[in-house]
C-alpha cells in the first residue's frame, strides 16, 4: 500500500518541484538507454505497407544531454531512426532520420515536428513543422505522438483530414537482444 501511495503522489511531487512534464517524459525515456524491444502494429497496418508482417524493433541507442536516438528497424530495413532533441525551454522535437545502407541520407529525411508545449509526463505531441510541409506537402497536417509508461512505448501518426493513422506499440517489459547498428552509424 505504501508503494502505491508513493507512485500516486510522485507526479504531484514532481509538479510541486516545478519539473516540466517534458522533462519527466525525457527522463522516463532515458531509463531505457541501451535496451531494445519488439513491437507490433496496433492501428493502421495493411497488407503491402512495408511494415505488416515484419519484425518491428526499437533500440534506445543513444542518450546524450539533449539528444536521444532510437533506431526503428522494420525487418532487415535499418534505415529509420527517431531523433528526439530537447531545447532550452524544455520543448521536445521529433525528427525522422532516414539513411541508405551506405549511410547517406534519403532525399526525404529529417521531417517531424516540435512539441508546442511541455505536454504530459507520459505523452508528447509533435505537429508537422515547415520543413515537413516543404518536403512532403501531403504531410503538412501530420501529427505524431509518443507515449511511454511502465509497460510500453507507443509511436503514433495521424494525418489530419485523411484516413491516415498508424501506431506501433513496444512492450518495454520484455527486453530483446540488441540488434546491430542502424544504417549510417559507425558501430
Amino acid at each position: 500500500m505504501r508503494k502505491l501511495v508513493f507512485l500516486l503522489l510522485l507526479p504531484i511531487q514532481l509538479l510541486a518541484q516545478g519539473v516540466p512534464n517534458s522533462v519527466v517524459f525525457w527522463d522516463a525515456l532515458t531509463t531505457h538507454y541501451g535496451k531494445s524491444y519488439e513491437g507490433e502494429i496496433v492501428a493502421g497496418g495493411k497488407e503491402g505497407d512495408g511494415f505488416t508482417g515484419e519484425k518491428l524493433v526499437m533500440h534506445v541507442r543513444s542518450c546524450e544531454e539533449n539528444t536521444i536516438r532510437i533506431p526503428f528497424f522494420v525487418g532487415d530495413d535499418k534505415s529509420r531512426t527517431w531523433v528526439f532533441t530537447m531545447d532550452k525551454d524544455n520543448l521536445i522535437q521529433l525528427k525522422h532520420d532516414h539513411r541508405h545502407k551506405d549511410g547517406s541520407e534519403y532525399k526525404i529525411t529529417q521531417y517531424g515536428g516540435m512539441s508546442s508545449n511541455v505536454g504530459l509526463a507520459n505523452l508528447q505531441v509533435f505537429p508537422a513543422d515547415k520543413l515537413t510541409a516543404d518536403l512532403i506537402p501531403a504531410a503538412a497536417t501530420n501529427v505524431w505522438w509518443v507515449t511511454i509508461d511502465k509497460t510500453s512505448f507507443t509511436y503514433s501518426l495521424r494525418r489530419i483530414g485523411s484516413e491516415r493513422y498508424f501506431s506501433v506499440k513496444f512492450d518495454t517489459t520484455k527486453e530483446i537482444e540488441t540488434p546491430s547498428a542502424p544504417w549510417g552509424s559507425e558501430n
